[in-house]
């Protein structure tokens, strides 16, 4: 009879009110903050909805910064809340600009609130936040940041910017769990919450509950049972990119980048769908099916090669055109990174897509990791 491997679960001893908070202080040092932080027992859909709702009045004017499909979820957020909402969007291919914000900042000056998100996994690109957030202060509104995908993967300055709201969760860079996220809330953004009489309480949104019940007291009093196994994970995810140093983390994940943009490059058939360099993504690297083969199709045929590479269509409208190579968490690395450059090789080449010998490909992808890590 085989024996039982699996990790032992159950019966774990409780979670106390400190180590809770310890938890949350390892992940606030990750975001560089020194606010205060609510940790939201659930996945990071939940404090995103609880910090639009819990910020966002009816008759206010919102700014949307869409570069993904999360942003889009954000607009009808707050679109539900009552605001008027003013969109700025970016091609999925790049990035949008501090100009461009600026811009609608000067023409909308009711504008009070911004949502952002700063690295958007399911398109590949990114936002340069501290220029966002530097035109966002200067105007006087509030900024909330979606930074799920780029905390550990990318300088993350939450105070040093001027985050006012910002949301991570611990399921990609960090390769900790999905099910528990945190919001870091500004004494600014708090006064803007205190003051909606539409913020929600008593409800599984309300960051004014945990405010009440869990900061204001000192953090001495759980308000419900935790979510246990989601809160060991997460620290021990923090412990982990602490041990490695976040800096050699962050490190890992661009040379990821880098590596998938340069094999990709040289292989040819596929390109990289974000066009410049410095708006690509480095927790994910997204590629643009050559015209007439299916993104769906590459990506069974890569898989075929290689099981075990990390790659996926996109969703939705982007299914038939866009592949997306996931290099975040465990993903980045060398080894990992060259084994999805050689699978896509063989993957094409099997399409019949004429692509350059793969492993001129994978030594493009080698050097291009060794020089961001060695240099």
């Amino acid at each position: 009879m085989t024996a039982n491997t699996a990790p032992d679960l159950l019966d774990l001893p409780p979670l106390g009110a400190g180590h809770f908070a310890r938890i949350e202080d390892k992940v606030a040092a990750l975001m560089r903050t020194r606010e205060t932080v609510v940790t939201m027992q659930g996945e990071a859909l939940l404090p995103l909805e609880a910090c639009i709702r819990s910020a966002v009045r009816p008759g206010s004017t919102a700014l949307n910064v869409i570069t993904g499909p999360y942003g889009e979820t954000f607009g009808g957020w707050l679109r539900s809340c009552g605001a008027e909402v003013i969109t700025v969007t970016a091609p999925f291919s790049g990035a949008v600009t501090p100009e461009q914000v600026a811009e609608a900042l000067r023409a909308h000056p009711a504008i009070d609130f911004v949502s952002l998100v700063h690295a958007e996994a399911a398109t590949g690109n990114t936002n340069p936040v501290a220029g966002i957030a530097e035109v966002v202060r200067e105007h006087g509104a509030l900024l909330m940041l979606d930074a799920v995908a780029s905390v550990g993967a990318e300088p993350l300055l939450t105070d040093e910017w001027g985050v006012d709201l910002c949301v991570i969760g611990g399921q990609k860079a960090m390769a900790g769990p999905a099910g528990v996220s945190v919001v870091s809330v500004s004494a600014r953004a708090w006064e803007r919450i205190a003051a909606n009489e539409q913020a929600p309480r008593r409800s599984y949104l309300s960051l004014l509950d945990w405010k009440e019940r869990w900061i204001d007291g000192g953090r001495a009093a759980l308000p419900h049972a935790p979510a246990q196994l989601e809160m060991l994970a997460l620290e021990q995810a923090a412990d982990r990119v602490e041990r490695a140093g976040l800096d050699a983390v962050i490190a890992r994940h661009r040379a990821a980048a880098a590596a998938t943009r340069a094999g990709v490059r040289v292989l040819g058939g596929v390109t990289p769908y974000v066009v410049r360099d410095e708006d690509a993504a480095p927790v994910a690297t997204t590629l643009r099916a050559p015209e007439g083969t299916d993104a769906r199709d590459i990506v069974a045929a890569a898989l075929a090669a290689d099981a075990c590479v990390p790659v996926q269509a996109a969703g939705g409208a982007l299914a038939k055109e866009m592949v997306r190579v996931n290099h975040y968490g465990l993903e980045a690395d060398r080894e990992v990174v060259l084994a999805t450059v050689s699978a896509l090789a063989e993957g094409l080449r099997a399409l019949g897509v004429p692509v350059a010998e793969p492993g001129e490909a994978v030594v493009a992808a080698g050097k291009a990791w060794d020089a961001v890590i060695e240099g």
